[in-house]
């Protein structure tokens, strides 16, 4: 007769629901220390700030996961690492950008005054004062031809893609030609315009609707790409309630879908117009360069500010005062400042514009 006897319980160990924890000036103390610790390679060798902040930076990835690895355990350590690892990535992203603007408003911003922006290149004596005011106004005129142009096709295009393509073969086609337009050079798209108002007016034509030609083959692609991925996002419930209550196809790709989707395809469009607001060499070939001031867009040449900017860096001049900086780039730099702003303005203006007509959300 077997007897069996219950396994024996080992004795319960206690769980704690707490670990042991960095303190929270651990990441600034480790900051500090990094700094003081890159100061001494950086005397030595005769290294500058920048050199310092990347050693410095370094020395904080590396210690504080150590330190965390002692304290907290692996996982505290690669949390540690990884929140690390992301904010050196965004100050990678951030400095930059900062540099450059902080470098053009510096350089740029005592150029700019009410002479600088209401006079034209165009002198009628040779102490008359110059500025961008033709450069100004090419850019304006051609980039909205240009937006009138590709924003109305690339959103049929996009409509047509989403809404009756699906599955098509053309739809395909075109998809693949949005593709490939995608990625062309600028420099593509000006020879093309180029070649065809050289054909059609002969060869001497420099107009400025032949920039705006240039620059809509740039932008229809992401207008065509930005607006499907609006109209993707749209729920399909609201094309069946359309549909269930007797509304046509057209109607409701107008009344319920568009609206719907308008934020992010004025984002769309601001950001096509962008991409193309600072483009040179497209409008150098068709565009031209002048100093006068044209306001008609289907004759003679246009300036725009990028052309400018660059034929002012190409032909400096000579500096007024030794050391000094030369006229060219003075007028280089305050281009380029009123260039940047153009670009925030239109984005403040999409921003502005996709929170009022998008629709409207309640309980």
């Amino acid at each position: 007769m077997s007897v069996t006897t219950a396994p024996t319980r080992s004795a319960s160990r206690s769980v704690s629901f707490t670990a042991a924890k960095l303190p929270r000036f651990a990441p600034a103390l480790v900051a500090a220390v990094s700094i003081a610790a890159a100061a001494l390679p950086v005397l030595f060798l005769g290294w500058g700030l920048v050199a310092w902040a990347i050693v410095a930076g370094l020395l904080h990835l590396v210690a504080l996961p150590l330190w965390a690895r002692v304290v907290e355990g692996s996982r505290g350590a690669t949390d540690r690492l990884v929140t690390g690892l992301v904010w050196a990535a965004c100050v990678i992203a951030i400095v930059p950008l900062a540099s450059l603007l902080w470098t053009v408003v510096d350089r740029g911003l005592p150029r700019i005054s009410t002479t600088f922006l209401t006079y034209s290149m165009y002198r009628t004596d040779l102490d008359q004062e110059v500025g961008i005011y033709h450069a100004l106004i090419g850019t304006l005129l051609i980039t909205l031809f240009a937006a009138i142009i590709s924003v109305p096709i690339g959103i049929m295009a996009a409509i047509y893609l989403i809404e009756y393509g699906k599955g098509n073969r053309l739809a395909r086609w075109i998809t693949f030609l949005v593709d490939v337009m995608t990625g062309i050079p600028s420099i593509v798209a000006g020879l093309f315009a180029f070649a065809l108002f050289i054909l059609i007016f002969g060869p001497s034509t420099r107009v400025g609707i032949g920039g705006s030609v240039a620059l809509s083959l740039l932008m229809i692609p992401i207008v065509v790409r930005s607006t499907e991925e609006m109209l993707r996002l749209v729920p399909d419930e609201l094309r069946e309630a359309s549909y269930a209550l007797g509304v046509p196809k057209w109607r409701t790709i107008v009344k319920v879908v568009l609206p719907t989707a308008l934020g992010g395809i004025v984002t769309g469009v601001t950001l096509a117009i962008a991409r193309v607001v600072g483009e040179t060499a497209p409008l150098l070939l068709i565009a031209g360069l002048t100093t006068r001031t044209n306001f008609n867009v289907f004759a003679d040449r246009m300036t725009t500010l990028p052309v400018l900017i660059f034929t002012q860096n190409a032909n400096p001049g000579i500096a007024e005062t030794p050391g000094g900086m030369r006229p060219g780039l003075e007028i280089a730099w305050g281009g380029a400042l009123v260039l940047i702003v153009i670009v925030m303005v239109l984005n403040l203006v999409a921003r502005i514009i996709g929170r009022v007509f998008a629709p409207k959300t309640g309980h």
